[in-house]
């Protein structure tokens, strides 16, 4: 079965209502990995207005609090590493099979 992706919004995913899907090819075989689901123009503007209430307050937040909420980040995203070091990979078609060296083109990239 084709996975779906659907809508992120306000940290929750949801289906949307718009019965429309886009397909998501792999580059390494051109076959279809997962459906992408279309927003409605409401879906759409129901992002754009909580982004901007998220950002409002994540501006009037303490500096120091928002440092620690991106540490936070960081140590998912490190603890992560191996599961998301294939993903810019698959989608550059390029196969590595070290962990090391998927991490180091990884923090390569993020230097750029």
């Amino acid at each position: 079965m084709t996975r779906e992706i659907h809508h992120f919004i306000d940290g929750k995913t949801f289906k949307g209502s718009s019965g429309q899907f886009g397909d998501v090819f792999n580059p390494n075989t051109g076959e279809v990995q997962a459906r992408v689901q279309f927003a409605t123009p409401g879906e759409v503007a129901k992002a754009v207005e909580t982004a901007k209430a998220a950002q409002i307050e994540w501006a009037a937040m303490n500096p120091q609090r928002r440092a620690r909420v991106l540490m936070t980040y960081k140590s998912l995203v490190e603890a992560e590493m191996d599961e998301l070091a294939h993903l810019p990979l698959a989608e550059r078609a390029t196969r590595m099979r070290d962990p090391e060296i998927k991490r180091r083109i990884l923090a390569e990239e993020d230097r750029g």
